[in-house]
C-alpha cells in the first residue's frame, strides 16, 4: 500500500509541474507601443483552463496591467483590466486550438515610478489539474486514494484524447500528402503528353513546310 501510495504520489506530480511561469513585465510609456507579453498553449475542445496570475504591485502605484486571453480561432475567453495581486480566469475550450494569454503594461503618468515593471507568476491549469480535487472528495465523500486514482483516471483519458487528436491529425496530414502526389503524377503524365503531341505536331509541319518549298 505505501509503495503503491509513493507511485501515485510520483506520478501527479511528474503530471502537474513545469506549470508555472515567472517573468517580469516591463511597462511601455503610452498605451498605443503595442509592447504584450504572450503566453502560447495548446487545449483540446470542452476542455476545463483555469489561469491564475500573481502580480506585485497595487492599484495605483503609476502602472496599469491588463490580461487578455484569446484562442487562434478569435474567441475571447476573458479580458482582465487594471489587476493587481492574484486574477484568475476560468473557461471552457470550444475549439482543438491554441490559446494565448496575454498581457500589457502601461504608464499611466499619474506619479513617477522608480522601477517601471510588474513581476508575474502565471499558472496555466488544463483538465484535470483544473478541476477543485479537495471539493471533489469532500462532495462524494472519497477518500485520498480513492481521489488519486480518480485523478489519474482522467489524466490517462486525457492522454488518450491527445494520442486520438494526434493520430487523426497524422491520418489527415497522410490523405493530404497522398493527394498532392497523385496530382503531381496526373500533372506529370499530362505534360508529358502535351510535350509528345507538341513534338509531333512541329514534325508534321515542318515536313509539310518542307514539301511546299520542294525542299524534300
Amino acid at each position: 500500500m505505501a509503495s503503491l501510495k509513493s507511485l501515485l504520489s510520483g506520478f501527479l506530480l511528474l503530471a502537474g509541474c513545469a506549470q508555472a511561469l515567472k517573468f517580469d513585465l516591463e511597462a511601455a510609456s503610452s498605451y498605443h507601443s503595442n509592447q504584450r507579453r504572450c503566453i502560447r498553449n495548446f487545449v483540446n475542445k470542452d476542455t476545463l483552463v483555469v489561469v491564475t496570475a500573481t502580480l506585485d504591485g497595487y492599484k495605483g502605484d503609476g502602472m496599469n496591467v491588463n490580461m487578455h486571453i484569446s484562442d487562434s480561432h478569435g474567441n475571447e475567453y476573458g479580458k482582465a483590466k487594471d489587476i493587481a495581486g492574484e486574477q484568475r480566469i476560468v473557461f471552457t475550450s470550444h475549439h482543438d486550438a491554441a490559446f494565448d494569454v496575454c498581457f500589457e503594461n502601461y504608464l499611466t503618468g499619474s506619479k513617477y515610478v522608480e522601477n517601471p515593471r510588474r513581476h508575474v507568476e502565471l499558472d496555466i491549469d488544463i483538465g484535470a489539474d483544473a478541476k477543485d480535487w479537495s471539493a471533489i472528495q469532500a462532495t462524494e465523500k472519497l477518500k485520498p486514494l480513492e481521489t488519486d486514482l480518480r485523478r489519474i483516471e482522467e489524466l490517462v483519458g486525457e492522454v488518450v484524447s491527445e494520442m486520438d487528436y494526434l493520430r487523426a491529425r497524422e491520418q489527415k496530414l497522410r490523405d493530404t500528402n497522398e493527394s498532392t502526389n497523385n496530382r503531381v503524377k496526373w500533372f506529370g503524365m499530362a505534360t508529358t503528353f502535351l510535350l509528345i503531341a507538341l513534338w509531333g505536331w512541329q514534325i508534321m509541319y515542318l515536313r509539310a513546310y518542307f514539301r511546299s518549298k520542294h525542299l524534300i
